[in-house]
């Protein structure tokens, strides 16, 4: 920041708070916006997922309420 941009008054530095604070929340939602726009992708790509695994094991004749063999 140069000198000329450093507030010299109350009035001044109330200002520069209201507009630092202004871009700190517009930043603050464009960050949200895109994190909710990746979880909805992530939710589509694994309904899409569920939704092949399910053909697949109809396909190969497995009945999905069968449960799954677990390691011991």
């Amino acid at each position: 920041m140069a000198d000329a941009e450093i507030p010299q008054n109350t009035q001044d530095l109330t200002v520069f708070v209201q507009n630092l604070l202004g871009q700190m929340q517009q930043r603050f939602q464009d960050m949200s916006d895109a994190i909710i726009q990746r979880i909805d992708d992530m939710g589509g790509r694994i309904d899409e997922l569920e939704k092949s695994i399910g053909e697949l094991m109809t396909q190969a004749g497995i009945d999905e309420a069968t449960p799954a063999i677990e390691n011991k």
